[in-house]
């Protein structure tokens, strides 16, 4: 379904700039903006610069689709690879990851001191955090980046035998127990002989709306799509005292869940301006004056049901964020195996997003897949080009092609 308007920015990094004001009361919240110190915040701060700087790129790459991205997820992943990185790649990696003039010590160490921060902050809220490694048998990494990762971001760290039919099994098995059977694979079989680990983080969220819609109040409504058609909807309503905020370009809400830690963001447009719009004006100044200026109010609320899996490739969008290097021939990760030998062949991001009357369920996963260059002559047919069909003895040509684009008919 092609939608018109965004219907959550759910960034769970930019907690410092939900508002203080809750509904309930529960003396076991941890107050997150009094328990970072400096580096902590910068790493906070950090993460949101990187992901609205995604949020929005993918947008521009798929403007008429569905997005639905965890920009933790992304950043934790990367987070762990950045310590494998050297030169000019983590130089590259830095930027690309707005850890302005943090060092990896201070990186590391706010990632520690944040991951259980999350999990505490609020105990009406499931919120649940996990990173992994998986390497082929027999690789040679350097225990200092497995230490690393281990004693910063709890990485699990695992040697696999790639080759096995059961490898992709294995940590596909891991991704579903840890985001509660919402994402069930990550891993594509088989695994490229060349793979050599793949880094992977997953997160699972699970709140009560403060303010629950009741059931019995939802009615079927149409929902005004990017195209200009309508597609029917189950419209959900509430009159209650919500988080409000409005300007000349939208109206936003501010819905909490459980003791008000955690919270939905929602930024509708105002008749005749359209979403990307204000995507174009999202960045860290304007979502900070966006969401310092809630206010409550009552107000009546009526927010559709949603269900939506997303699954994207993030090779591009990072490479425009500025982390090619770490694409290609150039890339130097000699801080995992001791030589730069290595390159991220693929970063994959899967999430899964449920709105109810309830409240949300949401998970994610990203997979950061690193291969060994070649040691021979490598040839991936992945542009187009041409082949033919030929009897070798009398070399006559039965088929000629050309292909531009790879598509199987039915």
């Amino acid at each position: 379904m092609k939608i018109k308007s965004i219907l959550s920015i759910f960034l769970t990094f930019v907690l410092i700039n939900c508002s203080n004001e809750t509904t309930k009361s529960n003396d076991n919240i941890i107050n997150l903006s009094k328990e970072l110190n400096i580096s902590e915040k910068k790493v906070v701060e950090s993460s949101k610069i990187f992901g609205l700087e995604l949020f929005r790129e993918m947008v521009n790459l798929q403007p008429d689709s569905n997005i639905f991205i965890s920009p933790l997820s992304v950043a934790m992943a990367l987070g762990m690879t950045y310590n494998g990185a050297a030169n000019e790649t983590k130089t590259a990696m830095h930027d690309a990851l707005a850890y302005d003039n943090l060092t990896s010590q201070e990186i590391n160490e706010a990632f520690k001191n944040i991951i259980p921060l999350l999990s505490q902050i609020d105990p009406e809220v499931n919120f649940q955090l996990a990173n992994s490694i998986w390497y082929r048998s027999g690789y040679p990494i350097l225990p200092e980046f497995i230490n690393i990762n281990q004693n910063y971001f709890n990485a699990v760290v695992d040697e696999l035998d790639f080759s096995s039919n059961t490898a992709a099994d294995i940590m596909n098995m891991w991704v579903n127990e840890n985001t509660n059977g919402l994402i069930e694979e990550i891993i594509e079989p088989p695994i490229d002989p060349l793979t050599v680990m793949f880094l992977i983080n997953t997160i699972y969220f699970k709140g009560t709306w403060t303010y629950e819609f009741d059931p019995d109040n939802t009615f079927e409504s149409q929902f005004h799509t990017i195209n200009g058609s309508t597609v029917p909807c189950q419209m959900m309503s509430l009159t209650s005292e919500q988080n409000y905020f409005e300007n000349n370009l939208f109206q936003s809400v501010d819905l909490d869940y459980g003791n008000g830690s955690y919270s939905m963001t929602i930024i509708l447009p105002k008749i005749n301006v359209e979403v990307d719009d204000i995507i174009s004006e999202l960045n860290q100044t304007s979502w900070s004056e966006w969401t310092n200026g809630f206010n409550k109010i009552e107000m009546s609320l009526y927010l559709p049901k949603l269900k939506l899996r997303y699954d994207r490739k993030l090779n591009n969008v990072l490479k425009t964020l500025g982390m090619e290097i770490a694409f290609g021939g150039a890339a130097d990760f000699s801080g995992i195996t001791g030589s730069p030998d290595l390159y991220i062949s693929k970063v994959k991001h899967k999430t899964y997003i449920e709105v109810n009357e309830e409240g949300t369920e949401a998970a994610a996963a990203t997979s950061v897949e690193m291969r060994e260059y070649s040691t021979g002559i490598m040839m991936e047919i992945n542009r187009p080009y041409i082949f033919t069909i030929r009897e070798k003895n009398s070399d006559t040509i039965l088929f000629l092609g050309k292909i531009v684009e790879p598509i199987i008919e039915e």
